[in-house]
């Protein structure tokens, strides 16, 4: 009888009679991998990495309010980790996960303005596995750096598609980056993104080579944008579970949040399904994971934060990872583990080297995961964000203000017993005193480092006005940097200035992303640096409306967005050295020079 039903599902499914059922079911339990398929000795990996969504936005985690089955059925089919940390927001966690060091150590301090990047000897997860002659693609949000040598590509991603900000705008079919060049997306960005990297898995498989497939999503990040099917399951629902605070929710921030939370399983679904049908389930090793705590106040098992807090929902992420056949379905780990100890436990599993030029901060977690009982020391892991620091052990978290906790028997952080316990107090404390010397030994440092243009030789060289300082009255779209743009752009003292390294001499071609009004054409700008002198005319009228708001299901912080234009400017001569880059206006007709968004920089001598 069970062959039979069996049977009749597989006839469905390949008669597309459960097409409407998707978003209602995980794949198969049953993996379908035939040896006969097998591409490689090493496994494949899949990384999945949500934006914002908190360890209580997943069914398997006790929220009811929602439906995840299949992230469910990795926990279920694989090992789930219950105390798994991350940084408190996104590009410190990226910079972790992809070095296996403290994001501290790596100059990934925050997340805008060339905080988000690490610095330029950093050596990636992605270029180990390159090493070892996998194939690697990242498909989605970066958050580590848009000019080389930090762009992807040059991080080790074979390919890339996505986004290199800190947040995007405009979630249905945006202008993305593919491999260093600007491209329409297609569709909601995380379908989009998603329908790329099962192309970039299947071309592999024909390859008969072994892939690293990294998909960072950018949802449920803001804006809350998600496509109808998913809003309307939400809008009018009764949520059953509330965070502690409940007066503090924003019902529809709330509801949005699920629902884009609910698009990504419907994804992740999508892949696991891919690997099913090419055979390879069995030899490919998925990790599902978040960077950091919710982007909102919902229901998070009680836990005291939320993103941008060092305390435990902060900076508790959900994480699981499957391997069928090598790891044992089912099991729970306890043991207190982090983003850190990724690098380290993928290329343990993996059998290739771990790259030696810096030492890492993570361990190898595949003892645990082969045995939950495992002999394994007692370990801390530190939490930052900027110059703040809090301390989790497996009993105790130390907050960033030298509260002490018993997370076994207050989970939710509401008793302070530094008091009671003054010797582990103390012992936290100095640990912090520690770690803050060797992270930092002259200080939490300021950020001076210039953007770079040309890098080893690169020949294209994207500067966003993220990075950028403005001069006089022009204003930022949006207090947030990240996909903001200049306007109110007046004067001629007014001035935009990039803190520039040119590390390639040569004759660069200067392109602007601009927006202007009919009557506003005739401004003459002049790009500058070190002496050499570029001077271009606005002579276009390109005016497109304010897109996002439409797709809302919230009201927004960030900047709107607009179909900004590009005009080719000139070319000038940029000499090797470090000074401002400047785009100032000498004339202006009408009543503002421009909108602007971008500038680019491709060397062509």
């Amino acid at each position: 009888m069970k062959t039979f039903f069996s049977l009749l599902l597989l006839a469905c499914i390949l008669t597309g009679n459960l097409t409407a059922a998707e978003n209602k079911n995980a794949p198969d339990k049953k993996s379908q991998t035939s040896p006969a398929t097998k591409t490689t000795t090493h496994p494949n990996i899949v990384i999945f990495l949500a934006d914002d969504q908190g360890w209580g936005d997943l069914s398997h985690n006790g929220n009811t309010n929602l439906h995840t089955p299949n992230v469910d059925s990795l926990a279920r089919e694989g090992v789930k980790f219950n105390r798994f940390y991350v940084g408190a927001v996104c590009a410190p966690t990226r910079a972790a996960f992809l070095t296996g060091r403290y994001h501290a150590r790596t100059g990934t301090t925050g997340v805008s303005t060339g905080q988000e990047r690490f610095n330029s000897d950093e050596y990636t997860i992605a270029q180990a596995f390159k090493a070892a002659g996998y194939a690697t693609g990242a498909f989605g949000k970066w958050h580590n750096g848009t000019q080389y040598p930090n762009h992807p590509n040059a991080k080790g991603f074979d390919e890339y598609y996505g986004f290199t900000s800190g947040h995007w705008g405009h979630y249905f079919s945006p202008m993305l980056d593919h491999n260093g060049t600007f491209v329409k997306g297609n569709g909601y960005i995380t379908d989009d993104l998603t329908d790329k990297a099962m192309a970039f898995i299947e071309q592999q498989v024909q390859n008969h080579k072994p892939f690293f497939a990294y998909l960072p999503y950018c949802t449920p990040h803001s804006p809350m944008q998600v496509p109808d099917q998913y809003w309307d399951r939400f809008k009018d629902k009764q949520l059953k579970l509330h965070n502690r605070e409940p007066d503090r929710e924003q019902p529809d921030h709330l509801r949005a949040a699920l629902a884009m939370c609910e698009n990504v399983d419907w994804n992740v679904g999508r892949v696991l399904k891919k690997l099913n049908s090419l055979g390879i389930t069995d030899d490919t090793i998925v990790i599902y994971f978040s960077d950091n705590g919710p982007n909102g106040v919902r229901w998070n098992g009680d836990m005291k934060g939320k993103k941008g807090s060092l305390d435990e929902g902060g900076v508790r992420s959900p994480f699981v990872i499957r391997w069928p056949g090598h790891l044992p379905a089912g099991q729970e780990v306890n043991q207190i583990a982090g983003a850190i100890d990724l690098l380290p436990t993928l290329t343990d599993l993996a059998g290739i080297k771990r790259p030696k030029p810096k030492p890492i901060d993570g361990v190898s977690l595949k003892p645990l995961m082969l045995n939950s009982r495992a002999d394994w020391p007692e370990r801390m892991i530190f939490s930052s964000l900027r110059n703040r620091v809090s301390v989790r052990t497996d009993q105790y978290r130390l907050s960033r203000k030298g509260e002490l906790y018993d997370m076994h028997a207050d989970p939710g952080q509401r008793n302070n017993i530094a008091k009671q316990k003054p010797e582990i107090t103390a012992k936290l404390k100095q640990a912090v005193a520690d770690w803050r010397q060797s992270v930092w030994p002259n200080g939490y440092p300021e950020d001076m480092r210039p953007f770079l243009i040309g890098y080893d030789g690169a020949r294209s060289t994207q500067l966003p006005v993220r990075d950028a300082i403005s001069h006089g009255e022009i204003k930022r779209s949006s207090r947030h940097p990240n996909c903001s743009y200049f306007y109110s752009w007046t004067s001629t003292s007014d001035s935009i200035t990039w803190n520039a390294e040119v590390d390639t001499a040569g004759v660069y071609e200067a392109i602007l992303y601009y927006t202007c009004p009919q009557a506003d054409l005739g401004s003459t700008v002049e790009l500058s640096f070190k002496g050499s002198k570029l001077r271009g005319q606005i002579t276009q009228a390109h005016d497109p409306p304010l897109e996002g708001a439409a797709q809302d299901r919230a009201v927004r912080s960030e900047s709107f967005v607009k179909d900004f234009k590009p005009m080719t400017l000139g070319k000038i001569t940029l000499p090797k050295g470090t000074s401002l880059l400047t785009l100032r206006a000498l004339e202006i007709p009408g009543s503002q020079v421009m909108d602007f968004r971008l500038l680019i920089l491709n060397r062509i001598e």
